[in-house]
């Protein structure tokens, strides 16, 4: 039984909204869901990796007034250009916000692992484990920001 993850997640890594879909699906038609949960203000900008790279999500994203920073991804017949590798590169070093927030859940909570069958089941857990992952990560990201 597979399952995926999609995420959304502030600029502290916070994890704001969760969607769970089956391992087969493709990553590109599971955008819109998670953004509509978050209810995200307009302009706001979002980053999202290779698997995400479509013209319609990039519709997606400007229908929701929100800012396209999806990964460039090439393909045989379009190879990606010098200035979308660094593009990609820009977008990498701000991405390893969620980065992190996948592995601190999978390092805490022993997450990426399904211990139930069934997409709600699954889907709740991964719920559960937002939730104590952000009551985990607010503190000392509140001392953090004091501190500033």
């Amino acid at each position: 039984f597979g399952y995926k993850r999609h995420s959304v997640t502030d600029e502290n890594g916070l994890v704001l909204a969760e969607e769970t879909t089956a391992a087969n699906e493709s990553d590109i038609k599971h955008l819109e869901t998670p953004l509509k949960k978050a209810n995200l203000p307009k302009k706001t900008l979002v980053y999202a990796d290779k698997g995400y790279d479509s013209a319609e999500n990039k519709e997606t994203l400007a229908r929701m007034k929100l800012k396209s920073r999806i990964m460039h991804k090439g393909t045989r017949a379009h190879k990606i250009t010098e200035r979308e590798k660094r593009v990609n590169v820009a977008i990498s070093k701000i991405r390893y916000r969620v980065e992190r927030t996948f592995g601190s859940i999978h390092r805490w909570f022993r997450g990426g692992t399904a211990r139930y069958v069934g997409l709600a089941k699954t889907h709740a857990q991964h719920i559960m484990e937002a939730v104590a992952y952000n009551l985990y990560r607010t503190p000392g990201i509140i001392v953090s920001n004091a501190l500033k």
